[in-house]
């Protein structure tokens, strides 16, 4: 079965898999956020092929999500390293390291979010920049933006519910 490419879908969603969405990308995302850079690196953590790895790492940098630097010229080796659109994506891995401790870890939380100021704990919670409100799908819609007017609807074939979910018990 040959891959399905969601680039020219016009949902953000479907551009955003499009350049994250294969586990692997997102693995070595999470180990470029601990530190991570070197190929050798990312291969003992992931135990992946480096076929693979030189595809993923490859691949992340054409999308300008990480960044090669010489780090030795004799012989000359790479670190990867992340870019500014590369370290945007943080929010988007501490949202799922917390979905899947709520959701898969059923009370053995393995990995979790400490604070580099205090050393504690942090709970991750999504909020409006302007009001601060917690945002959740009960108080938040996803409409066609402005610029989809003259283009196809990104959200074709979904609906679209502005009101909170009659029946929230049963989400």
């Amino acid at each position: 079965m040959q891959r399905k490419h969601l680039g020219d879908m016009p949902c953000p969603i479907a551009q955003s898999l499009e350049l994250v969405g294969e586990w692997w990308s997102i693995l070595i995302l999470r180990d470029a956020f601990r530190g991570l850079g070197k190929f050798d690196e990312f291969q003992r953590s992931l135990g992946v092929s480096p076929t693979i790895l030189t595809r993923r790492l490859k691949s992340l940098v054409t999308h300008g999500i990480l960044y090669k630097h010489a780090y030795s010229t004799r012989p000359l080796r790479f670190e990867y390293l992340l870019t500014e659109r590369g370290e945007a994506f943080f929010p988007v891995m501490l949202t799922l390291l917390q979905w899947g401790n709520q959701s898969l870890a059923a009370g053995d939380v393995t990995v979790e979010p400490i604070s580099r100021q205090h050393g504690m704990p942090v709970t991750p919670v999504l909020v409006d920049d302007s009001t601060h409100e917690a945002l959740t799908h009960l108080n938040v819609a996803i409409a066609v933006g402005a610029n989809a007017i003259h283009r196809q609807d990104p959200l074709q074939g979904t609906k679209n519910h502005y009101e909170t979910h009659p029946n929230k018990e049963s989400l």
